[in-house]
């Protein structure tokens, strides 16, 4: 109970200085709450746009890689079908040779 009564006395005793301030310090530490609430939105925004540029990043390099894998498929698919034609063409042609 004397915990509790401490503690109640203790925030009345603040509330009452709060009061006696003057309007520059009140000014003053409206100026200081504004600054903080502005340097902390700057971080928040700062820290999203990192969080984009590495995600546009990353979705970037993605789609190089797919690209790349495409080609690469597409070379590999041209490459067998000329080997295949190759053989083919060859078989014609012993077939034929009598």
């Amino acid at each position: 109970m004397k915990v509790t009564t401490t503690l109640a006395v203790a925030v009345g005793l603040a509330a009452l200085a709060a009061c006696k301030q003057s309007p520059q310090q009140n000014a003053a530490e409206n100026i200081e709450a504004n600054a903080e609430n502005t340097a902390e939105n700057i971080t928040a925004n700062a820290e999203n746009e990192a969080t984009n540029i590495e995600a546009n990043a990353s979705n970037e390099a993605a789609t190089v890689k797919n690209e790349a894998a495409n080609k690469a498929s597409a070379v590999k698919s041209a490459a067998e079908n000329k080997a295949k034609a190759a053989k083919s063409s060859a078989g014609n042609t012993a077939t034929n040779s009598y």
